[in-house]
């Protein structure tokens, strides 16, 4: 997939546990990973075509700042998924013009949010 002038191109985030938060997110989005040794993996996109992001292994994480938003087709699995993968929901799921919407923490701390179309 080629790069676009001016685009959100790659998402980093800073993780505690390595090992932990790459079996989060393997367990509750499906996600796949490149190690590139013990404190750097990148998110593999979906189909195998290079990567959209990577988890950085840090002393502590930073909450706050700008909020990754994922899509899901059903936001009702997504929260079970998250749930039983051993994360925290810190924003119940909620309507706003356009869709509904919850926000959870990892295991190492970090905040993204869910959010699907309107129930029809």
């Amino acid at each position: 997939m080629p790069h676009q002038h001016h685009t959100i191109d790659y998402i980093e985030l800073a993780v505690t546990d390595m090992a932990a938060t790459q079996d989060f997110y393997s367990s509750a989005f499906g996600w796949a990973f490149t190690d590139y040794g013990p404190e750097y993996a990148g998110i593999q996109r979906p189909g195998g075509a290079g990567e959209v992001g990577g988890l950085r292994l840090a002393e502590c994480v930073t909450t706050g700042g700008p909020l990754v938003i994922l899509y899901s087709d059903d936001i009702v699995a997504s929260e079970r998924a998250v749930r039983d993968a051993g994360g925290t929901i810190v924003v119940e799921t909620f309507d706003f013009p356009g869709g509904r919407r919850f926000q959870f923490r990892d295991p190492s701390g970090n905040e993204l949010a869910v959010w699907s179309p309107p129930l029809t």
